[in-house]
């Protein structure tokens, strides 16, 4: 259609939808929904669309638990008024719309404040990653779970709303569980501030635990009273605290670096080394690249949500262009195929889908470095093709540094200290590496420049002075 053809689609649209009780002032969303609609299916005229076009696009909405009834509802109308008012097919006046619009009227609140009850699949979900993350909570979340199942499910939805991580969710529910059975499963909701320090030393004293895990048992109880069940715990709870060690990064040296990253045989694991220390990328901020991250004509990439919820830019070496293109021509295939098997969607998170619903199937969101097949989401049985694991990455970087006769522990994130000291070693600013790395203060920057002041470093020992 030309523009005025167009522009008198949508006045017609608007007149039409009046039939329906819809007010002015709110026409502008049905027609935001009709658009939508018809973006979906940009290749195929609305003369020539089948009843299971639009049962897949309605299927594909209702999948969004964010959507509340009525805006379900608004999304079917649009839709009904394309068909039984605009273009008039065969098929429009038998659809089962009256079903559809009954199937939203069921639909749960999403802002309800009512516990959703967790389903089968994401029970499973959630036991399958605690037994993951220490084999001794098996059958622990089900002994909780039976006795407090409201508490397990606040928790949930608490964090979920605060859109932590997943890993933050398993950690803060595993030390919540633990806490829980370390107290003979006595309600939670009734322990006092010495019963949460009882249970704090009991970690250092007997289970011997470092102060960083004590922390974050310590981040998951707080989290429960002030956040879950709403109650102040005092902050100064006298506890026997693990001491912090003072530790240095391990660095590798420049020559170790190469020899390291040169001898990573798979063109993949190599390139997200490449960008571990080129870019002082964290290891999940490498393997959830989306391609529409990655900028080549300004040479940077994005890093989204990144430790913190915060975003930040890091320029992309530029021996990795031509590297990067080859991968992500190698991603688009698979988007392609994908697509043509019916599959091609991402995840994307649940506020992206609700302001771009068709983002899911688009090439730009999709991950730089794809998984090598379909899978289903565990917690939602979606099948999609989910970004590589992490685990390969860690694996080949080890073993390679054990191949090439690097004795250091070297990790993924080895690769980012290396980055982050190599910058300082050559000149540069301590506040420039501190914005690459993404560092909210400059104190936690400050631990890399151990290369810059080496005292008794230089110092000639005095054994070298002894004609031994």
């Amino acid at each position: 259609m030309n523009e005025l053809s167009v522009s008198r689609f949508w006045e017609k649209f608007i007149r039409k939808t009046k039939d329906y009780g819809v007010k002015p002032a709110a026409a502008r969303w049905y027609v935001r929904d009709a658009e939508l609609y018809i973006k979906a299916y940009a290749n195929t005229k609305l003369s020539q669309h089948e009843p299971h076009f639009v049962e897949q696009y309605l299927e594909r909405k209702g999948r969004n638990t964010r959507l509340e009834s009525w805006q379900f509802i608004q999304v079917i109308t649009a839709i009904k008024i394309i068909f039984t008012k605009m273009v008039h097919v065969s098929w429009a006046e038998d659809f089962p719309w009256e079903q559809w619009v009954a199937q939203a009227e069921k639909r749960p609140n999403a802002n309800s404040n009512k516990v959703k009850v967790l389903s089968k699949s994401e029970l499973a979900y959630l036991k399958e990653n605690l037994e993951i993350k220490s084999q001794s909570s098996k059958g622990i979340f089900n002994q909780v779970y039976t006795l407090y199942p409201h508490h397990i499910e606040n928790i949930i939805k608490c964090i979920r709303i605060n859109h932590y991580s997943k890993r933050t969710e398993q950690t803060y529910l595993h030390w919540f569980l633990r806490y829980v059975v370390f107290h003979n499963c006595k309600d939670p909701a009734t322990l006092t501030d010495n019963e949460i320090a009882t249970y704090l030393e009991y970690l250092v004293l007997k289970r011997k635990v470092s102060s960083s895990t004590q922390g974050l048992a310590l981040n998951a109880i707080i989290f429960f009273y002030k956040r879950v069940i709403e109650r102040e715990v005092n902050e100064d709870i006298q506890f026997f605290r693990s001491k912090k060690p003072k530790r240095l990064p391990v660095v590798l040296s420049k020559s170790e670096v190469s020899l390291l990253l040169k001898e990573i045989n798979k063109p993949a694991w190599q390139l997200m080394a490449y960008l571990l220390y080129g870019c002082g990328m964290r290891l999940m901020e490498a393997v959830r690249l989306r391609i529409l991250d990655v900028d080549f004509d300004y040479k940077q990439i994005l890093i989204r949500n990144a430790k913190g919820n915060k975003d930040r830019v890091v320029p992309i070496p530029e021996k990795l262009i031509g590297s990067l293109k080859i991968q992500i021509k190698h991603a688009t295939h698979l988007h392609q195929e994908d697509i043509k098997g019916g599959f091609g969607m991402v995840y994307i998170p649940d506020a992206l889908s609700r302001k771009y619903p068709n983002a899911e199937f688009e090439l730009r969101w999709q991950y730089v470095f794809p998984a090598t097949g379909i899978s289903a989401d565990p917690k939602t049985g979606i099948r999609r093709r989910h970004h590589i694991h992490e685990n390969g990455l860690q694996k080949t970087i080890k073993k390679t540094a054990e191949r090439v006769g690097i004795l250091k522990r070297v990790t993924c994130h080895v690769l980012r200290h290396s980055f982050a000291t190599h910058l300082l070693e050559n000149g540069s600013d301590i506040r420039t590496v501190q914005e690459l790395l993404g560092h909210a203060d400059v104190s936690t920057t400050m631990i890399y420049t151990h290369v810059l002041n080496k005292p008794g470093v230089t110092v000639t020992s005095p054994l070298d002075l002894l004609d031994v």
